[in-house]
């Protein structure tokens, strides 16, 4: 994956909720929220936060990565326990992304977003979440969200999404499917009022 580089567009939406309007009503995005992580000229990442991964287990991922034994991940530090798996969007669904709280940073691979939220891309941090020694709150995503240069920006126009202030503590809450009627409640909006036609929303 590689992060958008270059200036911030005029309207820059890193850092930042999307959340998927009703006309996105199939594939991938349908009642999504998006954790923004970058926004440049040259395009845009995010992280869809409410879809989790069911059928994966953070612990058997572990293991699966020879990063603890079988044996080992019985015993895991509860705050590894805890850690869920999302799908993060369908763009490069074999590699993993932690969003995570700002009290773990790894040199050189540990991005600052914004809200004391960072994303780190490298075994090094599940390694220190089966120690008891990452950060204290975390998500592993699969995949992510991509978007070419103005292709968002024009997703938005199109009434594809909404944008809202992030929250980390939705990013982080184990609640999924409250996640999206918690976006919207962000901008003091009801799913309800919501209309799948542009301009009617």
């Amino acid at each position: 994956m590689r992060r958008p580089q270059g200036s911030l567009p005029a309207q820059s939406y890193e850092g930042q909720f999307l959340i998927a309007m009703p006309g996105l009503r199939e594939g991938p995005f349908a009642r999504s929220v998006v954790y923004m992580c970058a926004h440049r000229e040259d395009g845009a990442m995010g992280i869809v936060i409410n879809q989790r991964a069911d059928e994966i287990e953070f612990s058997k991922l572990l293991v699966q990565l020879d990063i603890v034994g079988q044996a080992e991940a019985i015993r895991l530090p509860r705050s590894a326990e805890a850690v869920r798996v999302l799908r993060g969007g369908p763009v490069d669904t074999g590699r993993g992304f932690v969003l995570h709280s700002s009290d773990y940073r790894a040199e050189d691979s540990t991005v600052a977003i914004g809200g004391g939220v960072c994303l780190t891309a490298t075994l090094d941090i599940l390694r220190a979440i089966a120690r008891g020694a990452g950060p204290s709150q975390a998500v592993l995503a699969l995949g992510y969200a991509g978007w070419a240069s103005g292709q968002l920006e024009s997703e938005i126009l199109a009434n594809g999404w909404l944008v809202s202030p992030a929250d980390s503590k939705l990013i982080f809450d184990a609640n999924f499917d409250a996640k999206y009627d918690r976006a919207l409640a962000l901008l003091g909006v009801n799913a309800a009022w919501l209309s799948s036609e542009a301009g009617h929303a």
